[in-house]
């Protein structure tokens, strides 16, 4: 039988915002990035009338394509507030019109010089925030999520090192928003045997986002009053999942006994079929300030993310059904199942 599913390329994703880059990649050197399986360039093009181009420059993007002889212009350089196709020289400014052609010549007329068709294809939006680069292909169904807590200096702010793997990105989603799997995928982690099941989540949609909130038992590994003897190791959090679609999405940690919250970010970029990117945030006001715990806790999130990617990485069949008779569904399963009929929305409007 037949199910509706979402793979790494369908066209209905390009109606999103997608992580494609650490702003630390990307600067006046063009870099090459995929997305949905296409390729696009980002380079930030000096201001013209800056005084000095490293404080003033705009972030671009294209597609990875001069409209000339489809030469990647990640494989040219900018020049002055341009950049210039390594192929013939062509030179696209930050809003995609072509400024020079050198081959041309000044007896050409103007429409020869520069025919109207000579622009580099753009996205509909590009943006940077906390240290990530969006890009949207075409008009979003949904916003960014909110990521002004990495400008609130009553938390540390760390960032996981980006993974590339040969997963789904709706599977890796799906995963992140799921709770059951905590005791036998993060038994070393969070998980423990004495909390396999989960109490039911409070899930509302609006539009293309979702919102799931509840608490479940865990074992608190990081919490130093344990090995105090103060507080015992299994213990409550209260979780709050939101989810925008296609790939975003962010969970804030609120922990009952030992106080404090932890906010986590988490961003997959599909490049292609075959192939994703991961993106994880770190925002904790439960360390005292303390940068070596903070290195601790990242080190930690990277530990659960390898244990979960460990088992992406096995499915070989990396599309997410979202017809939902094509599972079998529990209980617990209610913000995986909305989340299906979302992306299920989102393909609709192919």
């Amino acid at each position: 039988m037949t199910y509706k599913k979402v793979g790494n390329t369908d066209a209905a994703l390009r109606r999103g915002w997608h992580a494609v880059a650490l702003s630390s990649e990307v600067s006046t050197t063009p870099l090459h990035v995929k997305l949905l399986g296409d390729d696009w360039v980002l380079v930030r093009l000096p201001d013209e009338d800056a005084a000095d181009a490293a404080d003033a420059a705009t972030l671009t993007a294209f597609v990875d394509r001069c409209p000339h002889r489809f030469a990647p212009l990640s494989a040219g350089w900018v020049d002055g507030s341009s950049l210039r196709c390594p192929y013939h020289g062509w030179c696209f400014r930050a809003d995609g019109a072509c400024t020079e052609i050198p081959s041309q010549t000044a007896s050409d007329s103007q429409s020869e010089r520069v025919p109207p068709r000579a622009r580099a294809t753009k996205p509909w939006g590009i943006t940077e925030e906390a240290g990530i680069v969006f890009l949207a292909p075409e008009e979003p169904v949904a916003d960014l999520p909110d990521l002004s807590i990495a400008a609130d200096d009553s938390f540390l702010h760390g960032m996981l090192e980006a993974v590339r793997a040969r997963v789904g990105a709706g599977l890796v989603i799906d995963n992140f928003i799921d709770m059951a799997h905590f005791p036998y995928v993060h038994g070393a982690t969070i998980g423990t045997e004495e909390a396999t099941a989960f109490e039911d989540l409070d899930v509302t949609r609006d539009g293309f986002v979702m919102t799931a909130v509840g608490e479940h038992p865990f074992p608190n590994h990081e919490d130093p009053g344990v090995g105090e003897g103060i507080r015992p190791l299994l213990q409550r959090r209260r979780l709050t999942y939101e989810y925008r679609a296609p790939f975003l999405a962010t969970l804030r940690i609120e922990y009952v006994e030992a106080g404090g919250v932890n906010v986590l970010h988490f961003l997959v970029q599909p490049e292609d079929e075959h192939h994703c990117r991961v993106y994880t945030l770190l925002h904790r006001n439960d360390l005292d300030g303390d940068i070596g715990r903070l290195a601790e806790a990242v080190a930690f999130e990277t530990k659960i993310l390898e244990e979960d990617v460990v088992l992406q990485e096995r499915y070989v069949d990396l599309t997410l059904p979202v017809d939902p008779t094509a599972e079998v569904h529990v209980r617990a399963d209610r913000p995986s199942l909305e989340y299906r009929r979302i992306l299920a929305d989102l393909l609709a409007l192919a």
